[in-house]
């Protein structure tokens, strides 16, 4: 075949948009994409966090670059805000990261009315608008026989009831995932590939209350089929693959990055003595 793993998963001269990519999953997405050579727009409410984060990333000597700004994805004037800054540094857009979103704990009983409206409006109805916003700017990322790429951040809790205390945020992901099938069918033949990531475990501000510490890190790792919890390069090599060449063909998919708890089951079916 010939091909060479950077012909396969290089993004040089890919321009790219990760929403909430300061921190946590956005941020390791953002380090992916410009090791692999993009230039990267990372946003976020927190313009100072993003800043700092993009130059760190590149004081580390990354191939490509990234560039940190303020951007709210959950209002439409904060949408409308988000395209015009994005619009006036580029002209084109190859790679949508829809990160951004929050998170709320309470046991059944107590999940308080007002958090399913904060995370749907942030988690599914900004991450929708936010893709069909932008869309111009991915019609002009395209490319015969390289589609522009929408990548959503879903979780494996949107598909496994493992998200005790956390129903809002666990059906937004759930609705998160069938929104990604359903953009693919109408955008793959338009030349846009939709698909999901379905993150286990990772370190991040909405998972320090659990696995701030080594020992909160070690008790989650028992859940897990493969030991551990997720790390950065998980991250970042999944983000290559569904933006580089070697994913061209993959639309409408929801990646699993859970150490295999996306197809965990306990016990036997005929009883555990079988």
């Amino acid at each position: 075949m010939g091909v060479t793993p950077n012909e396969l998963f290089g993004l040089t001269g890919k321009v790219a948009l990760v929403t909430g990519g300061a921190t946590g999953i956005g941020r390791m997405a953002a380090e992916g994409l410009a090791a692999a050579g993009a230039r990267v727009l990372i946003a976020s409410r927190k313009a100072d966090a993003c800043e700092a984060t993009a130059k760190e990333i590149n004081d580390s000597g990354v191939a490509g670059s990234v560039e940190g700004f303020g951007g709210d994805v959950a209002s439409e004037q904060g949408i409308a805000a988000l395209v015009a800054e994005v619009e006036s540094r580029t002209d084109k857009l190859n790679i949508l990261m829809n990160n951004a979103g929050r998170t709320w704990g309470a046991p059944l009983g107590e999940h308080p009315y007002d958090a399913w409206d904060k995370l749907l409006k942030l988690n599914v109805q900004g991450m929708f608008h936010l893709t069909q916003s932008l869309l111009p700017l991915l019609m002009k990322g395209r490319a015969e026989g390289d589609p522009a790429r929408v990548v959503n951040v879903g979780s494996i809790m949107g598909d496994m009831p493992k998200g005790t205390a956390t129903y809002s945020y666990a059906v937004s992901k759930g609705a998160v995932h069938h929104m990604t099938r359903v953009l693919s069918n109408d955008l793959a033949p338009q030349g846009i590939t939709v698909n999901a990531i379905a993150p286990g475990p990772f370190m991040s501000n909405m998972t320090a209350f659990a696995m701030g510490n080594e020992a909160g890190r070690d008790k989650a790792a028992q859940g897990i089929p493969l030991g551990r919890v997720g790390r950065p390069e998980d991250i970042a090599g999944a983000l290559q693959y569904l933006c580089g060449r070697g994913g061209a063909y993959v639309s409408g998919a929801i990646l699993p990055l859970s150490g295999g708890m996306n197809s965990m089951a306990t016990g036997s079916i005929f009883g555990d003595d079988i």
